[in-house]
C-alpha cells in the first residue's frame, strides 16, 4: 500500500505528462497500473486527483492567475503548475482534507519536485486561498 503523499507524487507524475504531451488520461493511468504495484486504494486516490485536476483544469488555472498575477500560468514552469492545481483541487474541490493537510502535502511536493522558490510559491498561492476563502481560519 502506498501513502497518501506517495500516491500524490503518483498523481504529479501522471498530471506533468499529461501537461507535457498529447496523451490520454485514460491512457496513461492504465499504464499506472500495469507499470506500478498499486492497491485498489491507491490506484482511485491517485485516479481521483487525475481525473479531478483534469477536469477542473481552466478554473483551476484561473485561481492561480488570481492569486499569482507576476507569474502567468503559461509561463509558469510545468512541475510548479501542475503541483498547484493538485493542491488547489484538494483546497477548492475536496474539502474533505483538512486546508492545513492539502498545503503541507503541496508544498512537500514542491520541495521533492519543484525548484528552490517553488514551496515559497505554493505556500503563497495556497495560503491566499485559503485566507479568502476562510477568513476567519487566521485566528485558528
Amino acid at each position: 500500500m502506498v501513502s497518501r503523499r506517495g500516491a500524490r507524487s503518483i498523481a504529479l507524475q501522471i498530471l506533468y505528462e499529461l501537461d507535457c504531451t498529447h496523451h490520454r488520461v485514460e491512457e496513461v493511468l492504465a499504464r499506472l497500473v500495469y507499470d506500478e504495484s498499486v492497491d485498489e486504494e491507491t490506484y482511485g486516490f491517485v485516479a481521483a486527483l487525475v481525473e479531478g485536476v483534469q477536469s477542473h483544469r481552466r478554473q483551476l488555472d484561473s485561481i492561480i492567475e488570481q492569486h499569482a498575477p507576476a507569474f502567468p500560468v503559461d509561463q509558469m514552469a510545468p512541475i510548479d503548475r501542475t503541483i498547484l492545481r493538485i493542491g488547489l483541487y484538494e483546497l477548492v474541490f475536496t474539502r474533505d482534507m483538512p486546508f492545513k493537510v492539502s498545503i503541507n502535502e503541496a508544498v512537500e511536493l514542491a520541495k521533492t519536485f519543484g525548484g528552490d522558490s517553488t514551496p515559497r510559491l505554493v505556500n503563497g498561492v495556497l495560503g491566499s486561498v485559503v485566507d479568502e476563502d476562510r477568513p476567519h481560519t487566521k485566528q485558528e
